[in-house]
């Protein structure tokens, strides 16, 4: 379950990297910087998505602070 998150987090990672990347390439003159935020937005909501499901389900558990009962 680890390793799905960090290649996810390192997708994530060089795809703002190729848009900077491009940005500083282009000038801003082609879509490339845009489809590259494109792909790290995407990737980051399906991170999320994943993250929320995989709590649903029981595949990772949550290390919030205890609530001590009454």
């Amino acid at each position: 379950m680890k390793i799905i998150i960090v290649i996810a987090f390192v997708a994530i990672i060089a795809s703002l990297m190729s848009a900077l990347f491009f940005m500083m390439r282009d000038k801003g003159q082609s879509r490339n910087t845009v489809r590259a935020l494109t792909v790290r937005v995407a990737l980051s909501a399906c991170l999320f998505i994943f993250l929320l499901v995989a709590n649903y389900f029981g595949w990772i558990q949550s290390q919030g602070v205890p609530i001590d009962g009454p």
